[in-house]
């Protein structure tokens, strides 16, 4: 996660440099690599469908996740999140940046001819806290219809 800090410690516009861009990106798969051995007895294999089950995951772990100190629910957060960046990444493309303003990465699709953004750590968090109203596979299904579409939209 070193490279999660440096943006972190920026404040503003942060200009990526290609091999900072590049780590970023391999932070974001150990991640979701982590997440996917995990629970490896699940069936998250980057697809879209594969939501449904990372949904699943989180439904079963909701209570654990409500009782867990802060660092071990923002682990979970990161490793859910980056499962979800990329699936979008690898199904859509795109490229990660920094968002200061909600502190945490976003992914870019569609540049230059649209910009459909994704912010998965919110959408994951209100999910723990919220219950199925924060629906993974609803919550994306909004993102791959802006992509199919060329919207210039984020989705949180």
């Amino acid at each position: 996660m070193g490279v999660f800090d440096f943006f972190r410690k920026k404040k503003g516009t942060v200009e990526i440099k290609t091999e900072d861009l590049k780590q970023f990106t391999s932070d974001m798969q150990a991640n979701a690599a982590a997440l996917v051995k995990q629970f490896s007895e699940t069936n998250l294999d980057f697809s879209i469908d594969s939501l449904q089950a990372l949904d699943e995951i989180i439904e079963e772990n909701m209570h654990f996740f409500k009782q867990a100190d802060d660092e071990t629910k923002r682990k979970m957060i990161i490793k859910i999140g980056s499962y979800i960046f990329e699936v979008a990444r690898r199904n859509f493309g795109g490229r990660y940046f920094w968002y200061d303003r909600l502190d945490q990465p976003i992914l870019v699709t569609g540049q230059p001819e649209f910009e459909m953004s994704l912010l998965a750590y919110e959408k994951v968090k209100g999910r723990f806290m919220n219950g199925t109203e924060d629906n993974i596979p609803f919550f994306f299904d909004g993102y791959v219809q802006g992509v199919n579409n060329k919207e210039n939209k984020m989705v949180v």
